[in-house]
């Protein structure tokens, strides 16, 4: 029974040393002092900031992107014991002792490492030889501005990864497809195309390209499937629904779970949750809910309330009012009503308070049981300290003049009545007999007698001059078509209103709101609200030093200083190897032309190279010039500062083309073995020159050596490039 252990137990395996070799070269290049310096890098100074708010647990936006790019940094910080105390308020700036800089650098050296294998087994997946292979992963292991984003801590390098991750595990896929469909391999590859699709959105939005690359080659491939007269219905069903499960249902969800586990960690309030919605903020621990967790949730008749404008930009406020009147003329000769101002206010204050009154009623206390006010109710405000009602009527606002002036009513004994009453409409209802909630309904006040819109007009425009004490404006909307957040409001602060008496109500007002119920939202209202903020909040774009056009990058006209040594010549830039970003233009327009040419002459029926060779040819093409495209040319729609990183995706698959162009050449032009010898030892020449220029800059790549000034200028090139040379 126990022969087997007789014979020893062998296992054997095959070892591509090509990959070995190359993996080993591509953690060398990347991981070589890659602690040095220890100083901020550039965009360091970025990310940085969002590694310390995930230590501490603090929420944040990032309009750049999705939150997974941010959790990977914020892992490497987490496995070298960072505890987010560090100050990123400068580049240059030396990291503190309690900064692990190999930990937080590591992901990212990692990823850039790794994609020069990457490259070798996607030019053997599309079919071409292993020295093509060879030749396309020694250039992305010798391209310089490759190496400089992978040493720190900057997301491209994690981005190019799951880029080439996921173009990998589809042509693998794809080549399993004849031979081993529906294999434990073939869903292996296939669900990894999906998940690192998803990781590479997830990183940066920029990965959405190479993922609606993917999708569109998949579409194709199974269109040609459809044609196959040798699958039934029935597989063509399965083949489908496996891809969308893979490609689609699984990337959508795994983008949910990326901002699942952002919102899991992120629970603390913190700077930059004033611009979500109330309900939003209420439901992180500290700031607004140490105030509204537990209060009333529907507001009643006699309920004591803070309305917070909803579209909180640029920045938040509340209606408020004051005892200040409108100034009797305006500086530009227009009367005004003369009553009180009503402003929107971006600070809390007691005079943020109102009362809703019922106009059928004198109380201004809630009953019991309490009376909700429900959609479509009538309802007066009254201000909760100077106790005049909101008002509005047909005399133009201070800086809207085709808009109404809102007010707080004081009765002049002149023929001016007052217009105090508004109608609730709840924009987020799910019935018509909705009732008001605190916090999560959003509400329209529309003036019963003009139909004007209560709006904070100041949000979106200029404040009010002196006399207003810069305050935001608030007018009645008289165009109320359409829908803009300005014209909407919620209930932040709420309490139920126990005091009749004046005095008594202004000591009720001004203490602290009492604790009743919580309001927690949901996971996916979470998820939408702050989806939506980051695509559409947009930071000021203002001109930096180093940013650049699309243009600029085709033939690296631009560079980027990423640190400078404070005493020596020591730098490091983003500058790329001139003769691999030259090259790479070069074989970009070969394919052109060359496809161009064989296009015209198939169309006269002239054959130049076999049928395989130009299948060979045009899926090279599609994934090589393809993913340059999809990558590159999307910037020049895009307004928004541009830097060369930008690029560098585009970049690496355009470096991808230059092996399959000379490989195509060397095999259908090149005829004679003369012409094959000629061919190669220019290759050999080229490569060397790459070389040769890779080492050149590599004082600027790594940083180390110091050189001085003359050798400095030995490496400006070009005249656009911004060489640091400090002055003797």
């Amino acid at each position: 029974m126990l022969g087997f252990l007789k014979e020893p137990v062998v296992v054997t395996a095959k070892i591509n040393v090509n990959l070995m070799a190359l993996t080993v070269m591509g953690l060398i290049s990347r991981l070589w002092g890659f602690c040095y310096p220890r100083a901020v890098v550039f965009d360091e100074v970025y990310y940085g900031q969002f590694v310390s708010l995930y230590m501490k647990r603090i929420f944040f936006v990032d309009d750049s992107g999705p939150p997974f790019g941010h959790m990977l940094l914020a892992l490497g910080g987490y496995l070298g014991g960072f505890d987010g105390n560090f100050l990123w308020n400068r580049i240059g700036a030396e990291y503190s002792m309690n900064v692990p800089v190999w930990s937080l650098r590591l992901l990212p050296a990692l990823a850039g490492a790794l994609c020069v294998p990457l490259a070798y087994q996607i030019l053997v997946e599309l079919h071409f030889s292993h020295c093509a292979a060879l030749g396309a992963a020694l250039l992305i292991l010798l391209e310089n501005s490759l190496i400089t984003q992978s040493r720190f801590m900057l997301l491209e390098s994690i981005l190019i990864f799951f880029i080439l991750l996921a173009v990998l595990s589809y042509l693998k896929f794809y080549n399993l497809q004849k031979h081993s469909a529906f294999s434990g391999s073939w869903w292996f590859w296939l669900l990894l195309t999906g998940v690192a699709c998803s990781c590479a959105v997830g990183v940066k939005y920029m990965g959405l390209f190479t993922y609606m690359l993917l999708l569109a080659i998949a579409g194709l491939h199974f269109w040609h499937m459809i044609g196959d007269q040798n699958l039934s219905n029935v597989s063509l069903l399965c083949h489908f629904l496996a891809r969308g499960l893979a490609l689609i249902i699984i990337p959508m969800g795994m983008y949910l779970s990326f901002f699942y586990v952002h919102l899991a960690l992120l629970y603390r309030s913190g700077p930059h949750d004033q611009i979500m919605t109330s309900a939003f903020q209420a439901s992180l621990e500290g700031g607004l809910a140490r105030i509204t967790q537990g209060q009333p949730l529907e507001v009643a008749y006699g309920s004591q309330i803070t309305l917070r404008n909803v579209l909180g930009k640029p920045m938040q406020c509340w209606l408020h009012s004051h005892t200040n009147t409108y100034p009797i003329r305006y500086e530009n000769g227009r009367g005004s009503s003369h009553q009180q101002q009503v402003t929107c206010y971006p600070f809390k204050d007691v005079n943020n308070w109102w009362i809703v009154k019922d106009p059928g009623m004198q109380q201004l206390v809630v009953s019991n049981p309490p009376r909700p006010v429900r959609h479509g109710d009538i309802v007066q405000l009254v201000h909760g300290i100077t106790t005049r009602y909101l008002n509005t009527h047909d005399v133009a606002a201070p800086l809207s003049p085709h808009s109404q002036e809102v007010s707080c009513y004081i009765d002049y004994n002149i023929s001016m009545p007052a217009q105090n009453l508004w109608r609730v409409e709840i924009v987020n209802r799910e019935s018509d007999t909705d009732v008001w909630k605190t916090i999560l309904s959003e509400v329209r006040f529309i003036h019963v007698n003009t139909s004007a819109v209560l709006k904070a007009s100041g949000v979106i425009g200029a404040s009010l001059p002196e006399w207003g004490y810069r305050q935001l404006e608030v007018v009645g909307e008289k165009l109320s078509k359409g829908y803009h957040q300005s014209m909407v409001w919620n209930v932040e602060e709420h309490r139920y209103g126990k005091s009749q008496e004046q005095k008594e109500r202004e000591v009720e007002l001004h203490s602290p709101t009492q604790m009743d119920i919580s309001k927690n939202l949901s996971f996916m209202a979470k998820f939408t609200e702050l989806q939506w903020k980051i695509l559409t909040l947009k930071n000021e774009d203002t001109e930096h030093k180093y940013s650049s056009s699309a243009l600029d990058w085709i033939t690296m006209d631009t560079n980027i200083a990423y640190w400078l040594h404070p005493t020596s010549g020591a730098q490091i830039h983003l500058l790329g190897n001139v003769a691999i970003w030259t090259s790479a233009n070069a074989a970009a327009l070969v394919y052109l032309c060359l496809s161009l040419w064989y296009l015209l002459r198939r169309r006269r029926k002239i054959y130049d190279i076999p049928e395989d060779a130009w299948q060979l040819w045009v899926s090279a093409g599609g994934v090589c010039g393809g993913g340059w495209a999809v990558n590159y040319l999307p910037f020049f729609l895009m307004e928004k500062t541009l830097f060369l990183y930008h690029y560098l995706p585009a970049l690496t698959f355009q470096i991808l083309l230059i092996p399959v162009v000379l490989q195509h050449l060397s095999n259908h032009l090149c005829r004679s073995v003369l012409l094959k010898s000629m061919f190669s030892a220019l290759i050999v020449a080229w490569f060397s020159s790459v070389y040769f220029v890779y080492c050149t800059f590599s004082p600027v790549t790594y940083g180390l050596p110091a050189l001085s000034p003359t050798e400095l200028k030995a490496l400006r090139w070009k005249d656009t490039w911004n060489i640091l040379i400090r002055k003797q």
